[in-house]
């Protein structure tokens, strides 16, 4: 018989449909394996399934996967260096750290990669915020990021192994148009932009580096690290709603997840929960051959939902006052979007882009 007999009958879905059901299967699966391993920062490892996979982006080569691997652990090992210069000449070590997220937000800005600009952001920021309080614990954190890295990226090939592009059904049989090559954003925009993103997470980082209670909110500075990403957007009403959107998002879908497993507490329900955040807000991230007109709030709030409840899964696990600690770090999310919203009107206030918002 044919072998090609089998394919129509495989998954006549479009390929929306595909990556949607790919991001739910794969960051679950992703946070059951973690949570069974349970490392340090083991909730890193959907964190990454998730940003590489609310993407439109076909599989990932393993030059790219290596790539990716590469650049947080570079980042990490950075942040390292520069902890003698913070701890010895803060004014020295915390300008280095400023040039150096600042490349970061102007690599993103001037159309590289934004898994990339993200993973060095985190690495940048979480070494360095949790190092100035405990070396033993910030190499705790790096062996954590780079583990979930690793795992991250593994599932994200797991994900395109069980459901590849290929199977995606082609519409229309209509030829796709060919559309214009897209000019790399002005040098001055760029720069623009990387200030408006270092605004944000700058001052939070320099709070946490006087902060001793650091190494305990990791999460926030991951939200923080992100939120200087997402941030880069041309107008002023469109990175205040979507940083707002997008803790709103977050902050509903982990309350009302915390409710149920205080209910039911089970891996099974954990992971049951993370699948299906993954099918409710994956239709808002992508459309057609591409990402929705929103796709990146509702991504950057699915990574909400993973950063705000699994700390306090894993806090339960422990031992400790899961219940407050969930509630405190979700009080300190919303501070921290509010602050990143401020920021972005008075930054846009005193330096002004030469396009108008359209509204």
């Amino acid at each position: 018989m044919p072998s090609d007999t089998k394919v129509p009958a495989a998954i006549g879905m479009n390929i929306a449909n595909l990556r949607i059901l790919r991001l739910a299967l794969a960051t679950s699966l992703s946070m059951l394996f973690s949570q069974i391993i349970n490392w340090p920062l083991s909730f890193m490892a959907p964190v990454f399934t998730m940003l590489i996979l609310a993407l439109p982006l076909p599989a990932l080569s393993l030059k790219k996967g290596v790539t990716f691997v590469l650049v947080l652990v570079v980042c990490c090992y950075a942040g390292l260096a520069l902890l003698p210069f913070i701890l010895n000449q803060r004014m020295v070590g915390i300008g280095l750290l400023t040039l150096a997220l600042f490349h970061s937000f102007y690599f993103t800005a001037r159309g590289g990669s934004p898994v990339l600009g993200a993973f060095a952001t985190i690495g940048l920021a979480i070494t360095t915020s949790i190092g100035t309080v405990s070396i033993d614990a910030v190499l705790g954190v790096l062996q954590g990021l780079s583990m979930g890295a690793v795992v991250g990226i593994a599932f994200v090939w797991i994900g395109h192994a069980i459901l590849p592009d290929s199977s995606a059904r082609v519409e229309n049989a209509q030829p796709a148009a060919v559309k214009p090559e897209s000019k790399k954003p002005d040098p001055a925009a760029a720069r623009r932009s990387a200030w408006r993103s270092l605004l944000i997470v700058m001052p939070v980082i320099i709070w946490f580096l006087m902060s001793s209670a650091s190494a305990s909110y990791a999460a926030v500075m991951i939200k923080v690290a992100t939120m200087g990403q997402q941030a880069g957007l041309d107008q002023t009403r469109q990175a205040g709603r979507s940083l707002l959107y997008s803790t709103l998002i977050g902050g509903v879908g982990a309350v009302i997840g915390w409710q149920v497993l205080s209910i039911w507490p089970s891996l099974l329900m954990y992971t049951l929960l993370i699948g299906l955040c993954g099918l409710i807000i994956g239709p808002r991230i992508f459309a057609g051959q591409g990402l929705h007109k929103n796709g990146a709030t509702w991504s950057y709030g699915f990574l909400t939902i993973i950063v705000v409840l699994a700390p306090a899964v894993l806090d339960g696990q422990a031992g400790s006052s899961a219940d407050a600690a969930f509630w405190s770090r979700l009080n300190m999310f919303v501070l921290a979007t509010l602050y990143a919203i401020g920021a972005v009107f008075i930054f846009d206030t005193l330096w002004p882009s030469k396009q108008e918002d359209p509204e």
